[in-house]
């Protein structure tokens, strides 16, 4: 397993522990941003943030395993 490969499934596995954390962090710095750009931008700040939620949902998922891929479900050759 590569370096770049273990790195994607960190972030998967993080994705998946502390979504909700994270979604809480990019509101509050989409937020900041805002307020340093005096609102010009809000739009698309607010776009910004909901595609960065979108993309660690989608991270999140992935950790969840497949159904039927579970070694565990085989049964037992006899």
């Amino acid at each position: 397993m590569g370096m770049m490969e273990k790195l994607k499934d960190k972030a998967t596995e993080l994705a998946g522990k502390h979504g909700e954390q994270i979604d809480h962090g990019l509101d509050k710095v989409g937020q900041a941003i805002d307020k340093a750009t005096k609102g010009k931008y809000s739009d698309k700040i607010g776009h910004g943030a909901d595609k960065a939620k979108h993309a660690v949902d989608d991270l999140a998922a992935k950790r969840q395993p497949p159904q039927g891929d579970d070694p565990s479900d085989t049964p037992a050759p006899g």
